[in-house]
């Protein structure tokens, strides 16, 4: 995409400096119609990325581990148990997860703080965020086996776990929790007078999870682990979406997280 952006801006600039060496300005119209559209396509790509890598993701066919061979990339679909270091969420307290993770937003005015150096005005922008995956063991649907997910002691994981807003602190309801304030201070995090919002998502032990990585077999025992080579969606184009590269091992979870909203 990069690379098609900085065709489009030489593109551009060559189709001025053409118009006041001729003084024809039907090259520029001719530059300006070609480049729209690649402008469009970037744009396009811009906005619909996410929804195409969790459509490839998706239609990636599941893989039955009976079968499996030693070293092929596989999707496999089953029931999660914890290895033998569980997770807790930050905030909830949600016990025996294999994935947690906890973010903080904060809502930028006008005139307001920025959470971080890239946050643009009248935006979300995440201020803090924690992320922790563990090994863990996975009971494939197809064949009923059981192998062993190398998730945890640093390997590179890409989640796909949509989390849910836990606490929502907005202008009208400035009394904040006692609970929320605790996580707030444990992380030197001040509240003042801030529009803030806390997401948490999860994956615990019983939700169903699909897993995208390398099959490894080792003295007897399944494994799955990150890929060496990133995982790519290709071309789709019927969606006119160019190819997105997933790095590590793929976790995905579509079960929604049960959680209600704490209005703070």
């Amino acid at each position: 995409m990069w690379v098609f952006g900085v065709v489009v801006v030489m593109a551009v600039v060559v189709g001025v400096f053409m118009m006041a060496t001729v003084k024809n300005a039907v090259i520029l119209v001719v530059v300006a119609a070609v480049a729209a559209p690649i402008v469009l396509l970037l744009l396009w790509n811009c906005a619909c990325r996410m929804r195409g890598v969790l459509g490839f993701l998706n239609r990636f066919p599941d893989a039955e581990l009976r079968g499996a061979k030693d070293g092929q990339f596989v999707k496999v679909t089953g029931i999660v148990t914890c290895g033998s270091i569980p997770l807790e969420s930050s905030y909830q307290r949600i016990p025996r997860c294999v994935y947690v993770s906890t973010e903080l937003y904060e809502y930028k005015g006008w005139g307001g703080k920025s959470a971080n150096s890239k946050h643009w005005p009248f935006s979300w922008g995440l201020r803090y965020s924690e992320k922790h995956v563990a090994d863990f063991y996975i009971s494939d649907f197809h064949s009923g086996l059981r192998a062993l997910v190398k998730a945890g002691h640093g390997a590179k994981v890409a989640p796909f776990v949509k989390p849910a807003t836990v606490v929502d602190v907005t202008k009208e309801n400035r009394e904040l929790s006692p609970s929320f304030l605790r996580w707030l201070a444990d992380r030197n995090l001040s509240s003042d007078d801030r529009i803030m919002r806390l997401e948490e998502g999860y994956v615990k032990e019983g939700n169903t999870v699909s897993i995208m990585g390398t099959v490894q077999r080792h003295d007897n025992v399944l494994m799955i682990i990150p890929s060496a080579q990133p995982a790519t969606t290709g071309c789709q184009w019927l969606r006119c979406l160019l190819p997105t590269y997933i790095e590590g091992l793929i976790l995905k979870c579509d079960e929604s997280q049960n959680t209600d909203v704490i209005p703070v």
